[in-house]
């Protein structure tokens, strides 16, 4: 009978010297800390993703700032420059008001129009040359069409507005009349 009181199987309320393993606790405690560390690692994740679309946003506000500065002042270099040729203007006809000389005001007005010219061409605006050139719809607008000797069919005769390069990419088109 000392067996049966002994024995945890046959009675519950008997001490028993054998060890249960406490499997059940272990995992609980073990996949509570695995738990923990994924949630952890998922707020960190998180954390990190929300300041990259933060900085994301402010690079794209900060570089849209930048781009509209460098609309609204990308002209002017080429304005500052163009003031000098303005400044000549104003000179040359304050002196077209006090003088007579045609050949003066002349001369005045011809070195006015060439540093218009050069200014322009150092900022690499360069005149399309299309006076006896082979009619090109990529470079010309045919404003009319004449009759002409065999020769000078498809070639542009006469030029009425003149096109432009800037830094080698055409900008305006020469509008011309063209031989037929």
């Amino acid at each position: 009978m000392d067996d049966k009181i002994n024995n945890p199987v046959d009675n519950p309320e008997a001490e028993a010297d054998v060890d249960i393993p406490e499997t059940e606790d272990q995992n609980n405690t073990t996949g509570n800390d695995e738990m923990a560390r994924i949630i952890s690692d998922s707020e960190e994740i998180k954390d990190k993703y929300i300041r990259l679309v933060a900085d994301f946003d402010n690079y794209k506000r900060r570089n849209a700032k930048e781009r509209m500065e460098l609309i609204q002042t990308a002209g002017k270099d080429i304005i500052i420059s163009l003031l000098e040729v303005l400044d000549d203007c104003d000179r040359a006809e304050k002196q077209i008001n006090n003088t007579k000389d045609i050949e003066q005001i002349r001369e005045g007005v011809q070195l006015v129009f060439n540093k218009l010219r050069s200014t322009l061409h150092s900022k690499g605006v360069k005149p399309l040359d299309s006076i006896n050139t082979n009619f090109d719809v990529e470079k010309h607008a045919a404003i009319t069409e004449i009759d002409v000797p065999k020769d000078k069919k498809g070639k542009v005769v006469d030029e009425i507005v003149k096109g432009y390069y800037l830094n080698d990419k055409l900008i305006r088109f020469a509008q011309v009349v063209v031989g037929k």
